[in-house]
């Protein structure tokens, strides 16, 4: 498959076709632009030493939030977009969530979310293509509930077969769960073997 013409229009179709050469958009905070996104090296989790922590631990098995896949994408992915602490502005626009919400229509893009008291409180969104599953960005509005999504979303990917979990960059917070920097030339091997996988998320 040749490399994505990243100037061709901007949807579902372009957007599928950069995740499987490694590439993920991102639009500039500051003018709206979309901008394109191979870094090398490369942060992913590795499913099988995936780490979580003691004290997490005891609060997913507490049942303290209601987990559910699916049940609101848009509004995930708004949440993702909205300013928070650290985050003074958004690399998620109205373009993005408009093409990954076709991708969510043909089956290849999902929400995991942290439920309580009927309102969602916390999430996480990707992009899952054969057993490569993309991590793009999570939400909180409680403590500890897109930590229990990401939980839940690492079991998953493990019970379905799963190769790959690419969070893209590395942080501190996603440090404490055991995620790894990788080159990307491994990151693009390890990528052409999930894609071929006969899996799916859902």
């Amino acid at each position: 498959m040749s490399p994505p013409r990243l100037h061709s229009p901007f949807d579902a179709r372009l957007v599928e076709h950069a995740y499987r050469h490694g590439i993920f958009p991102m639009a500039d905070p500051e003018d709206g632009s979309i901008q394109w996104y191979a870094p090398d090296p490369r942060a992913v989790f590795e499913l099988d030493s995936f780490h979580v922590p003691r004290r997490l631990a005891r609060t997913v098995r507490c049942g303290h939030f209601e987990v559910r896949v699916n049940a609101d994408f848009q509004g995930t992915m708004r949440d993702c977009s909205v300013p928070g602490p650290g985050r003074p502005s958004s690399w998620i626009n109205g373009d993005l969530i408009r093409v990954y919400g076709e991708l969510h229509a043909q089956g290849k893009a999902h929400s995991v979310e942290a439920w309580r008291d009927g309102h969602r409180v916390g999430g996480l969104y990707g992009v899952a293509l054969g057993g490569a599953f993309m991590g793009e960005s999570m939400f909180s509005r409680e403590r500890d509930a897109s930590k229990v999504a990401l939980v839940f979303l690492v079991e998953r990917l493990r019970q379905r077969g799963f190769a790959l979990l690419d969070t893209q960059f590395v942080t501190s917070h996603l440090m404490g769960f055991g995620a790894t920097l990788i080159p990307l030339a491994e990151y693009l091997k390890r990528l052409g073997h999930a894609l071929t996988l006969p899996v799916r998320f859902d």
